[in-house]
């Protein structure tokens, strides 16, 4: 599907929900946002075999948010444990793993039967298979593409740590937050709970610790990644150049990690907690909780969500400048149009493609998209 189709249809849907709820209409030109899932009420409503429309149907918390090898967007229900899948040509919304009981149950069967227990993140790897973090559950999963079945990757369901150098299925996650395949094909974990970054070989099945030390502690400036504190390993992306980029939620930092070099350095925030440093370097800004980034290769930026800021900001690498893209700063919900007045509720999660910025603004319970920034 052609980028003019992605756009078409986000016209369509903010043309549909401005009329629906008196909104103004959207800028034609310039950057705009609008909703192209949930209604803003919390709440599940069952597709049918062909969906329903995302801007009408109701979703529940939506957390991590990714493009699947269809072209078409997923997002994971932190509360329900359902993977949503929005079809961005037709803009219909369909469920396509979880039976919505929290839980950690189903290996061995059909997505939809499965129970998931507060997913927080969701990859596909290059053979397209989808992975899904659990925090409750203390495990990754895999869907299989082909079978639609389940599997467990790493963690053994009870929270702990344990089992480096042998098999990820018999180690001990704590609390894992964030996934991503690195430019090898490694799935890196935030493993938040036991402050540490683990790495499972997926050629092997071999866990490993790649940082952190188990202590909350400040992270230093620049330090090799072995043997170097953690201070709150929350979210993660990864770029095709071998590097990763990590947010530390306590440490209000975003970190470079060079993962051939085997080092860390930092290269956004001060580490106290504010709201500040807008159109200057991102290295003198502060953040308040960041809990998600996405690394967009279309314009070399990181998209770093500014949770309790209630904001998505933006540092582009070349330059080191960062600003604001969505969000007033304000708590609340929207109103669609001008992303700069659009107020948000706790958003989770954030990835671009195709020139479009998708952001799941978790609590006002919508997927939003913004055009134009890119």
């Amino acid at each position: 599907m052609t980028q003019f189709t992605r756009r078409h249809f986000l016209q369509l849907s903010i043309a549909a929900t401005a009329a629906a709820s008196r909104l103004r209409p959207v800028r034609a030109q310039g950057a705009s946002v609008q909703t192209i899932a949930g209604t803003g009420i919390a709440g599940y409503q069952a597709e049918g075999v062909s969906g329903l429309p995302g801007p009408a149907t109701p979703v529940n918390n939506p957390y991590g948010v990714i493009t699947g090898p269809d072209g078409a967007l997923y997002f994971c229900e932190v509360d329900t444990g359902r993977t949503r899948r929005l079809d961005l040509e037709t803009g219909r919304l369909t469920t396509i793993a979880g039976n919505g009981e929290k839980a950690y149950l189903g290996d061995g069967g059909p997505a939809l039967n499965a129970s998931f227990s507060a997913p927080h993140e969701i990859r596909f790897d290059t053979a397209g298979n989808l992975f899904v973090v659990e925090r409750d559950a203390h495990v990754v999963r895999r869907v299989d593409g082909s079978t639609g079945l389940v599997s467990t990757v790493a963690g053994t369901g009870e929270g702990g740590y344990g089992g480096d150098g042998g098999p990820a299925t018999a180690a001990q996650l704590r609390q894992p937050h964030s996934i991503a395949f690195d430019a090898n094909g490694n799935l890196l974990i935030c493993d938040i709970g036991n402050s540490r970054v683990r790495s499972v070989n997926m050629n092997n099945g071999i866990i490993s610790t790649l940082s952190g030390t188990g202590e909350r502690e400040v992270t230093p400036d620049s330090a090799p990644l072995a043997g170097t504190p953690l201070l709150g390993p929350r979210s993660l992306d990864t770029d095709p150049d071998g590097n990763a980029y990590l947010v530390l939620r306590e440490g209000n930092a975003v970190f470079s990690l060079d993962l051939g070099a085997g080092t860390l350095r930092r290269i956004a925030g001060t580490g106290d907690r504010g709201y500040a440093g807008d159109n200057g370097p991102a290295l003198t800004a502060t953040f308040n909780g960041p809990k998600g980034i996405a690394y967009s290769v279309e314009d070399h930026s990181l998209y770093i969500v500014d949770t309790e800021n209630h904001v998505i900001r933006r540092m582009r690498l070349a330059s080191g400048v960062i600003d604001t893209v969505l969000g007033s700063g304000e708590r609340g919900d929207g109103p669609d149009g001008n992303p700069l007045t659009c107020k948000l509720n706790r958003p989770h999660g954030v990835f671009v493609h195709e020139g479009i910025v998708y952001v799941t603004d978790s609590e006002s319970h919508r997927v939003r998209a913004i055009t134009g920034v890119i």
